[in-house]
């Protein structure tokens, strides 16, 4: 494995950390079942609407200048759900794949899915291959969707199989250091996010790239995921241009 990852500036971003854009957002897409609340409609109509946003934003990232984008579809935590709404879910994922695989490789975009794929259904699984198989040539937005992921989950495997590589004498126990980890997580082909937002007006990261956003700016706005724009995200994105960025030095 390779791993991009580190604690440095993305490419793209000056050497004092201000100036640029971000080039890898990631999004916690909150708030669609009480968009849809609010309207009097069952929490998956608010769903249904929220993919469909996904679309815009996807398209509008190579004008922003966003070269990687992460979105939070579905969380470890997210099976406590009832059982319609994570039945409703699942279907939803099954049909969005299906009808934007082809608009998808279309638009140049490469998709990567990370999670754990253990309690998801075959279909679902042999879906998320096909659509990676069908993007991994292309080089414009790149889009990762997380689906049945959490950090604390993905640590924790990824530390197993350092262990295991430990175990079989692939790897020595004076060669772990914070710079081994990432090789073993979900986005070890991935930059770091630059940028974190999370919709709907809550201010938490609920369990959501917790290594790779050690240095993230975050922002937490009360747009519901359904109503967020392309308009919102790049003022967003100017707003982080303007932030002093010092990864922990002090500007001289």
């Amino acid at each position: 494995m390779v791993s991009n990852t580190d604690t440095a500036p993305s490419e793209g971003a000056s050497e004092d950390g201000t100036g640029q854009g971000p080039r890898h957002v990631a999004i916690i897409m909150d708030g669609n079942g009480r968009w849809a609340q609010s309207r009097g409609r069952p929490r998956l109509f608010g769903h249904h609407a929220g993919a469909k946003r996904v679309r815009e934003i996807v398209e509008c990232c190579p004008s922003l200048g966003i070269k990687y984008l992460t979105i939070f579809a579905f969380s470890t935590e997210n099976w406590k759900r009832t059982q319609v709404e994570v039945a409703g879910l699942m279907s939803l994922f099954r049909r969005y794949i299906s009808k934007e695989m082809k608009a998808l490789a279309a638009r140049n975009v490469r998709v990567r899915f990370i999670g754990d794929r253990v309690r998801l259904d075959a279909k679902l699984i042999q879906l998320m291959d096909q659509l990676e198989e069908e993007t991994k040539g292309n080089d414009g937005t790149n889009l990762t969707i997380a689906l049945n992921y959490g950090g604390r989950d993905e640590v924790a495997r990824a530390t197993k199989r350092l262990a295991q590589d430990v175990a079989a004498g692939k790897l020595s126990p004076d060669d772990v250091d914070e710079e081994t980890l990432p090789k073993y997580l979900d986005t070890h082909v991935l930059p770091d996010p630059d940028l974190v937002i999370r919709t709907s007006g809550e201010a938490r990261i609920s369990n959501f790239l917790l290594w790779q956003s050690a240095y993230a700016e975050y922002e937490f706005i009360d747009t519901l995921w359904p109503d967020f724009t392309a308009e919102e995200l790049g003022r967003l994105c100017r707003g982080y241009g303007a932030r002093d960025r010092r990864f922990g030095a002090v500007k001289t």
